[in-house]
C-alpha cells in the first residue's frame, strides 16, 4: 500500500480546523483544540489505533463546545477518508471489546461507503468535567457522515462516566485499526462484491 496520510483543514464562521492523519503510524499525537477531555479522548484512538494524529482547532467556545466538537468529527473523518483512497485491500470490518474497570464497550465498524451511525451509550452523567457528554454523538456523526462508516458503538456496562466515555474511545481506535489493517489476501482486491465502496 501507498503511504495513508492526509491534512485536511475546515473553516466556517464558527470554526477553524485542521487535521492530519497517518493510518499506518506508530501513535503519535498532538492536540491543541480548547477542549481537553476531547483531547484526551482523541489520544485514546490515536495510541490504540497505532493513527498518527494531529488536530489543531479555535471554535466559538463562548457559547460552548458544540460546533468545535462536531467540526473536528467531521475534519477527522475528512482525513481519514482521503487518506484511506480506494479501500482496496483493507481488512475493511473492524471490532474491538474494550474494559476499564466496572465499565465495557463494544465498537464495530465498516468502511462500507454508507453513513451510518448507531450510538447506544447510556453515561450515568451528563458532565465529565465541565465536557457536555451528549456532544460525544455529534462527534461520532460527524465523523461518520464523512468518512462514510457504518458505526455501532455500546457501551454494555458502566457506572463511572469517564470510564465509559473512555472505554469508548478505545474501542473505537481498536476497531479502526483492525478495519483499516492491510489483508495480504486481498491485495490489490476491492473487499466487496460490488467491485467497490
Amino acid at each position: 500500500m501507498s503511504q495513508r496520510q492526509a491534512s485536511v483543514t475546515r473553516n466556517t464562521l464558527e470554526t477553524q480546523i485542521s487535521v492530519s492523519v497517518n493510518l499506518d503510524g506508530s501513535g503519535k499525537a498532538s492536540f491543541d483544540t480548547g477542549v481537553p477531555f476531547l483531547d484526551h479522548m482523541m489520544d485514546q484512538v490515536a495510541r490504540h489505533g497505532l493513527i498518527d494524529l494531529e488536530v489543531k482547532a479555535k471554535g466559538d467556545y463562548e457559547i460552548d463546545d458544540h460546533h468545535t466538537v462536531e467540526d473536528i468529527g467531521i475534519t477527522l473523518g475528512q482525513a481519514v477518508s482521503q487518506a484511506l483512497g480506494d479501500k482496496k485491500g483493507i481488512f475493511r470490518y473492524g471490532h474491538a471489546y474494550v474494559p476499564l474497570d466496572e465499565a465495557l464497550s463494544r465498537v464495530v465498524v465498516d468502511f462500507s461507503g454508507r453513513p451510518g451511525l448507531t450510538y447506544n451509550v447510556p453515561f450515568t452523567r451528563g458532565t465529565i468535567g465541565s465536557f457536555d457528554v451528549d456532544l460525544f454523538a455529534e462527534f461520532f456523526q460527524g465523523f461518520v457522515n464523512h468518512a462514510q462508516v457504518t458505526l455501532h458503538i455500546d457501551n454494555l456496562r458502566g457506572s463511572n462516566s469517564h470510564h465509559q466515555a473512555e472505554t469508548v474511545f478505545k474501542a473505537f481506535g481498536r476497531a479502526l485499526r483492525m478495519a483499516l489493517t492491510a489483508d495480504p489476501r486481498m491485495a490489490g482486491m476491492m473487499p466487496s462484491t460490488k467491485g467497490s465502496l
